[in-house]
């Protein structure tokens, strides 16, 4: 599903020269139209689908394009994130609507701790995987 930015929803995040979809986008997909001030998709047929454009727009002006099997014809998806989740809603052409909220990370932009609070010694000449003894409580293995 592949997104796309509608243009009466986006206001360009008031930016000078980077929205905050084209800062998240992993594939550097997302543009920002000077003139417009408007941001776009430049090839939706490369979007990874990973929704960090959808999660992170402000005005929610990144949409997604649902396949069939997923998002019936008619229906539509659209993420609401607040401070600590975020909630997808599903409106389905009967007009059902379905809900589903995840938590979001919590963790300030790059303070995550790689090794996860583990003291593990770097060393990959054991038999064991970088974290295991430590992770698994047990004692360290030598040759």
């Amino acid at each position: 599903m592949p997104s796309f930015v509608n243009v009466e929803k986006c206001d360009g995040c008031k930016a000078l020269d980077k929205t905050a979809c084209q800062y998240i986008c992993p594939n550097d997909l997302m543009v920002l139209d000077k003139e417009k001030m408007k941001a776009y998709n430049r090839e939706p047929e490369m979007c990874w689908e990973c929704y960090n454009c959808v999660k992170i727009c402000p005005t929610q002006a990144v949409d997604v394009r649902g396949y069939a099997d997923f998002v019936p014809m008619g229906a539509s998806v659209v993420p609401l994130r607040s401070t600590d989740s975020i909630m997808w809603t599903v409106k389905f052409r009967s007009g059902q609507v379905k809900r589903f909220k995840f938590p979001i990370r919590t963790t300030a932009e790059g303070q995550a701790d790689p090794l996860g609070g583990f003291n593990t010694d770097p060393s990959l000449d054991g038999p064991v995987l970088y974290t295991e003894p430590d992770s698994l409580g047990c004692a360290v293995w030598t040759k």
